[in-house]
């Protein structure tokens, strides 16, 4: 492998599904790197929503969350939850939907809530936020983790924000506006993404040097498997600059080797 980790690959690839002039509803962490990181190379003009309120901001590395005044520099529109969620989310707006979690299961759920019983968890995140509205509403759905098997269980212990929930008719059954959402789950291993006849996850590419029996054994169920997953295409120079220079200069989130 060439001069550059999985994680700035993963950071990366997961940019590449984010096409220029869309609207994007991004959560903090690495969601935003990879955001920031599409605007300053192949989508300049995509406009990045803050589900705090800010819109279109030309971020500055590297905000610590949402909150952060890094996120609202030379913002065209510093609004509120309601202008952001609810007037341009909730009215269909958004393009692209992008997150991260503790668990995702096989059907794209996502757990950011609780590990364990609800009542007596193991482990309490913060919460939706803004994901669940996001994960509702958004055409396109992406979510970046690294990969390990505790993140993929068969089955979250807590859906925060869904997917397919439990098949393929679920999300039009429980009356969520974007009822058949392509959801790509982008990780230091792989990229899956749902197939829209089960609503259960595929592989689809892999990361370079990483073996299919890998992946499956740090996955805690069985993704559809092709006949052949291509290879994700290794970073340019270019764009390994751009990323630790421009994107994430103090590796607050991404190292810079494996």
């Amino acid at each position: 492998m060439g001069n550059f980790s999985l994680d700035e690959l993963m950071v990366i690839e997961a940019s590449r599904y984010i096409e220029d002039y869309e609207v994007v509803f991004s959560g903090t962490g690495l969601p935003l790197v990879s955001t920031m990181f599409a605007q300053k190379t192949h989508a300049p003009h995509l406009c990045y929503v803050v589900e705090t309120g800010p819109i279109a901001p030309l971020v500055l590395p590297t905000p610590l969350s949402v909150s952060d005044s890094r996120a609202q520099h030379k913002a065209v529109r510093l609004g509120s939850l309601r202008d952001v969620l609810g007037c341009l989310m909730q009215r269909g707006l958004a393009d692209v939907g992008f997150l991260g979690g503790a668990q995702i299961d096989q059907y794209g759920n996502i757990n950011s809530t609780v590990i364990g019983d609800y009542q007596k968890p193991r482990v309490r995140f913060p919460g939706s936020g803004g994901a669940n509205d996001i994960a509702s509403h958004s055409r396109k759905i992406l979510i970046i983790t690294r990969h390990e098997k505790r993140r993929f269980p068969e089955k979250c212990d807590y859906i925060t924000s869904p997917g397919y929930l439990g098949g393929p008719e679920d999300r039009r059954q429980v009356g969520l506006a974007s009822r058949k959402p392509l959801i790509r789950v982008i990780t230091d291993l792989t990229v899956m993404e749902t197939n829209p006849a089960t609503g259960r996850f595929r592989i689809s590419r892999l990361m370079p040097g990483v073996s299919l029996e890998r992946v499956l054994d740090e996955t805690g169920f069985r993704p559809e498997v092709p006949s052949r997953a291509e290879e994700v295409e290794p970073p340019t120079e270019e764009e390994l600059r751009v990323l630790r220079e421009e994107v994430d200069p103090y590796e607050l989130y991404i190292k810079t080797h494996s």
